[in-house]
């Protein structure tokens, strides 16, 4: 998929790494301490089993050839999928690449048979989640730091205009 100059491919497993620093220096770009950035390394990690388990499905945006950000789907009920990530390198934040990995994973959620997407946000993000869909469901523990809550969203599909994908 192409969408202007910024196209959009599955992500190889030799990528882990790059996937795994890329979530650490997005998620550092609000300001976090090193320390709470420490807490959330291995939530954050990305490993290429996970990029090849069939029941996970992880896109990059490429532009210039350059991976700039990436989401991963993974399945959590028979028509629940949920957005495990999206990130975008921090000099690429609020350019509409995020959006544009959003549309491509709603697309493929139904593709997929999903009615719903739930997402487990970062604070700094509710706007952003909301602006596509994203309904305030709750909250959730983080599982990297407890006592940490969440905002918990869930993007209902079954009332998504297909042709917006």
């Amino acid at each position: 998929m192409q969408i202007g100059s910024l196209k959009l491919r599955d992500a190889r497993s030799d990528e882990a790494r790059y996937l795994s620093d890329l979530s650490m220096r997005s998620k550092a770009y609000w300001g976090y301490s090193n320390e709470f950035m420490q807490s959330c390394a291995d939530e954050l990690a990305i490993n290429k089993r996970g990029i090849e388990n069939p029941e996970n499905h992880y896109v990059v945006a490429l532009l210039d050839n350059k991976v700039v950000g990436y989401y991963s789907l993974e399945y959590i009920a028979e028509f629940e999928i949920e957005l495990s990530a999206l990130f975008v390198e921090p000099e690429h934040i609020g350019s509409g690449i995020g959006y544009q990995l959003m549309l491509n994973a709603k697309g493929l959620a139904v593709n997929l048979g999903a009615q719903k997407i739930i997402i487990q946000g970062d604070p700094n993000a509710e706007k952003f989640y909301q602006s596509i869909g994203g309904e305030k469901i709750g909250s959730k523990e983080s599982e990297s730091i407890p006592g940490r809550f969440l905002p918990l969203f869930e993007i209902n599909l079954t009332n998504t205009n297909r042709e917006s994908h």
